[in-house]
């Protein structure tokens, strides 16, 4: 499975990412890096998606979804968010989980784009460690919305 936060320029996955990487310090994590990825990709890969987890309401039964979490393509979680000392807000993020042919298609059709922003994460980790966190929110990138149409998300089969 391939995971993927929808975007590294929003603030709160940035962050989220940074928490889970130890702001590129924890062994074997210390290259960071942004993906930009096809928009069309990452739409099909939600229209196709189906909740990490049985939900009673849009579900029913757990056979059901169980039966179709197997088959999907890609998985939609919602992950906790964190401060720049990763503190958790009270709000989630969307995290896409890509497997098979999403995956494939990810790494073959969609990515645009690849930026090592390690220099970034190591500089606004400094920042935040001197407590200078202004200085380090003005090196985040901003965070722009990311609308979608409800065709993308209306899917009975999640």
């Amino acid at each position: 499975m391939t995971r993927i936060k929808p975007s590294f320029l929003w603030m709160p996955s940035f962050l989220w990412m940074m928490y889970r990487c130890g702001w590129g310090t924890r062994e074997g994590q210390e290259t960071v890096l942004a993906v930009e990825i096809r928009r069309d990709g990452f739409e099909w890969a939600l229209r196709d998606a189906c909740l990490s987890h049985h939900v009673p309401a849009p579900h029913g039964d757990r056979a059901p979804w169980r039966r179709r979490s197997r088959e999907a393509p890609a998985r939609v979680r919602w992950d906790p968010e964190r401060d720049p000392h990763h503190n958790p807000p009270p709000y989630r993020s969307l995290r896409l989980g890509l497997a098979g042919p999403a995956a494939a298609r990810c790494a073959d059709e969609w990515i645009t784009g690849i930026e090592d922003v390690t220099p970034l994460a190591t500089e606004i980790h400094a920042l935040v460690r001197t407590g200078e966190l202004e200085r380090a929110a003005a090196l985040l990138p901003k965070e722009r919305p990311h609308p979608v149409a409800d065709e993308v998300l209306a899917h009975p089969r999640a």
